[in-house]
């Protein structure tokens, strides 16, 4: 069996001023205040389609980050995920403006009726020709939780307990509902679907009741492409069982070595192809003519970074004040009800690090959001990252929007323009699936050679 070997390079934004990496809008050239226009996303998208970019991965948040000092005024102050829009609402326009670009987007799981979100997946996978992705994320912000009718926080393992539920409904509606030939479209008879085709889901489970028939037609991918991002041992596992693409971030290859090794055993165990799981390691590449030139840029860059905005960022993404910590004292982890990867990452997965300690934790995320950063001439990044090319993704950074992608292109096009060949590939393999039955206990187990890729990368303001 030949296994896909391309290397996918994806885009990276939020729909908001900052995201990863505080302060970055106040340099000059930064566009990120325009993430509230239309032709904003437009630009980028044909910007990335034409650097040969596999994906934009659009990334998201509920809630407002409001733990460090107790409050949200740093984040207010510094743009950092609040305001910020819905991400979904901008895909159709960015679709119809590319042929070839997928996009990856954000949604929480546990403020979604399953019902309702499997429809409006449909419904983009419908209006994209087959591009759209879908990185699953449980929401780790209280703030979100209070904001939107739970009171408190879901603890954090239950979270994906009862996000696997949610998964097992939306497979049923994608995958079971409507059989391959449901849609006949026959004039003369009068009949566009065939009744006998489409069928109730009964869905009776500890979280959700679903009990009738999905509400749209199938799209060419059915399920969308999944994605997921948690590396907590409850995160990993929920990867094994469902997603295809997995965003990873270390600071060195070994540290995220063992995250591939995990998440492929989980997926083993979960009888699945270990090697069918796509990994997206973030990067930061700064590109220049010159070495001399792109290390002058990383500095310029650097000195708009805020201290303050990304341990506010920190802090609300773990659910940690860091402003209670001294930044000169080792970090110590803790099962946070917020993303526990993260904390994880700078203390279990290798204690002796200095961004064991506050103050480098910042440091490491102040431009390369917790990764390698590449800075060098406009050839040597992409040959630098060639070289991690057992992890198959990787996620060049960006500062400005689509300005700085243009000068980042991959070396070679990996294949996009398979898209169309390989989703009606895809739909033959549903075509032989067998029972509903079959489906809603497993995960459907598709190709993994699909060329719709999205990963989280370094903010590009």
């Amino acid at each position: 069996m030949t296994r896909d070997r391309r290397i996918r390079f994806n885009g990276f934004k939020c729909s908001t001023v900052a995201h990863t990496t505080a302060g970055l809008w106040r340099h000059p050239n930064s566009q990120s205040h325009r993430y509230k226009e239309l032709s904003f996303w437009i630009e980028l998208a044909k910007t990335l389609e034409r650097g040969k970019f596999d994906s934009l991965f659009v990334a998201d948040a509920l809630g407002v980050l409001d733990i460090y000092r107790g409050s949200p005024d740093q984040t207010l102050r510094e743009g950092l995920q609040t305001p910020t829009d819905d991400p979904l609402l901008a895909v159709s326009a960015m679709a119809a403006a590319t042929q070839h670009l997928g996009f990856g987007i954000t949604v929480a799981s546990l403020y979604e009726l399953p019902y309702l979100f499997a429809r409006k997946m449909t419904t983009l996978d419908h209006l994209t020709d087959g591009r759209i992705g879908w990185n699953i994320v449980t929401s780790a912000l209280d703030s979100a939780a209070r904001n939107l009718g739970r009171g408190e926080q879901i603890p954090h393992d239950e979270r994906y307990a009862v996000t696997d539920e949610f998964m097992e409904v939306v497979y049923k509606l994608w995958e079971g509902s409507w059989e391959e030939d449901a849609v006949v479209h026959d004039r003369a008879s009068g009949t566009y679907a065939d009744p006998a085709k489409v069928h109730a889901i009964g869905h009776e489970g500890r979280y959700y009741s679903v009990p009738g028939i999905f509400l749209c037609e199938p799209s060419r991918q059915r399920t969308p492409v999944l994605y997921q991002a948690g590396t907590s041992a409850a995160g990993r596992a929920f990867a094994g069982r469902h997603a295809e693409g997995v965003f990873i971030s270390g600071q060195r290859p070994d540290i995220v070595r063992r995250l591939v090794d995990s998440v492929r055993s989980e997926a083993q165990a979960a009888g699945r192809d270990p090697r069918s799981v796509k990994f997206f390691a973030i990067m930061t590449v700064v590109t220049a003519p010159t070495d001399t030139e792109a290390t002058a840029k990383f500095q310029e860059y650097k000195s708009y970074a805020s201290i303050e905005g990304n341990l506010a960022r920190l802090s609300g993404i773990t659910q940690v004040d860091i402003s209670k910590l001294d930044l000169d004292q080792p970090l110590e982890y803790s099962d946070t009800p917020g993303i526990q990867g993260i904390l994880a990452n700078f203390t279990k997965a290798d204690p002796a690090l200095d961004a064991a300690r506050d103050r480098g934790l910042y440091e490491c995320f102040e431009l390369r959001a917790g990764c390698r950063r590449l800075p060098g001439n406009g050839r040597r990044p992409a040959r630098a990252m060639g070289r991690g090319s057992r992890y198959r993704g990787f996620q060049p950074g960006r500062r400005h929007a689509a300005g700085k992608l243009r000068r980042f292109r991959r070396p070679r096009r990996a294949g996009t323009a398979t898209a169309r060949a390989d989703v009606a590939r895809l739909r033959r393999q549903h075509a032989a699936r067998k029972s509903l039955q079959r489906r809603s206990k497993a995960r459907p187990r598709r190709s993994s050679g699909r060329t719709i890729s999205a990963a989280v990368i370094a903010d590009g303001n």
